[in-house]
């Protein structure tokens, strides 16, 4: 292959290497642990501390809301489990929607089996929830309400704000997942509303194993993993801090540079959506045309299984998706275009192509080029 065509932005982006070069004195020199109290420890307490700063200027929250956690994932977990740890399980209800990432939707399914009553609100045609069916959702015993700010496999943004003051004028909590939008729109944790917002620092150019969860003050959370008093007590464990630096300067590009990274996500991702609407004529996009992220186009292609199409992309140099990561390997209809009305067959010839900094315009013809290839093949099965 003469150059790799990286289309899998939502998936991870690459490591900014002004990111790890923040990064670099934490994996050597500075290895002190954030809590003791000897100089090394006071050099890596001083780098949470400025990382913690960075992250909270990017949401608008203050630093002393910001805890540290390994991932997206656990952000989430800790939003959702914590609100019902906290009320012991006793009549806690909770709203959430049908097209949620697994670490929210797979976070309810275990809190039901706890015996936490959850509701799961429907979607329209675009992947976009109504405010009015959570409003509808909601009961007395409602102590917090999730919804995505935008979709990680269509790209479909939410009505977060309109929720967020709905779900606050019921007096329960709300949490955000922002996994995929904290790089690409601008993010307020008091114009949206919100009591919890996840963030992860794959999704920002920033290194992998990382994520934060914005915990509003008075928020009732308890923690999911008990030991020392790290992280405001919600977070035991010894801080990640050369990850955590990572995650810090990584939100600091973002303020720098946000408006003009969305503005090449979306040149680049409506060249390919004109080009490949040429190459393509069947394909349907999907989730258009609600607003969706600068970077996302999911196309519902007609060309039978997507992993045969991805691994024929792959093989070219082009890395593409059919949805989730973290279901990739999982030869099933996306839930969240099941939960669109998407049949079955149309569903599992999804691929979504997610751009960023990696992909240029110039890559757009060889991506058009090669799925018309495709396109003249065989039918496959």
């Amino acid at each position: 292959m003469d150059r790799m065509i990286y289309l899998d932005h939502a998936a991870t982006t690459p490591l900014d290497p002004r990111v790890a070069a923040r990064m670099q004195p934490f994996l050597a020199a500075d290895y002190g642990n954030e809590a003791s109290a000897h100089f090394l420890g006071r050099r890596a307490h001083e780098a949470v501390a400025a990382a913690r700063a960075e992250v909270a200027a990017l949401i608008g929250a203050a630093p002393a809301e910001i805890i540290f956690t390994g991932s997206g994932s656990e952000s989430n977990n800790l939003a959702l489990k914590g609100v019902a740890f906290y009320h012991r399980l006793r009549q806690v209800h909770m709203v959430t929607t049908a097209i949620e990432h697994d670490a929210v939707r797979k976070a309810a399914q275990s809190l039901e089996r706890l015996g936490v009553a959850i509701t799961i609100v429907r979607v329209d045609g675009c992947g976009r929830v109504d405010p009015e069916d959570i409003r509808r959702a909601l009961r007395p015993e409602t102590r917090l309400v999730s919804v995505m700010h935008a979709n990680n496999e269509v790209g479909t943004i939410q009505p977060a704000a309109a929720v967020g003051a709905l779900v606050h004028a019921h007096s329960a909590a709300f949490h955000i997942d922002a996994v995929q939008t904290a790089g690409l729109l601008p993010l307020d944790v008091n114009a949206l509303h919100c009591d919890l917002l996840t963030l992860s620092a794959h999704k920002l150019y920033g290194p992998k194993g990382v994520g934060a969860l914005y915990v509003r003050r008075g928020t009732p959370l308890a923690p999911l993993i008990d030991g020392g008093p790290h992280e405001a007590g919600l977070r035991a464990g010894t801080l990640n801090v050369a990850g955590i630096v990572g995650l810090g300067a990584a939100a600091a590009l973002v303020r720098a540079e946000r408006d003009a990274r969305a503005a090449h996500a979306r040149a680049v991702r409506d060249a390919l959506a004109a080009a490949l609407a040429a190459a393509l004529p069947a394909a349907r996009r999907s989730g258009h045309p609600a607003p969706t992220l600068p970077g996302h186009l999911h196309l519902q292609t007609g060309l039978g299984p997507s992993r045969l199409l991805i691994a024929f992309l792959s093989e070219r140099g082009i890395a593409a998706a059919s949805g989730s990561a973290c279901t990739a390997t999982i030869d099933k209809p996306s839930h969240v275009l099941t939960a669109m009305g998407v049949p079955d067959a149309v569903a599992l010839s999804a691929l979504r192509l997610t751009t960023g900094e990696a992909v240029t315009l110039e890559d757009v013809p060889a991506v058009a080029a090669a799925l018309a290839e495709y396109a003249a093949r065989p039918p496959r099965t």
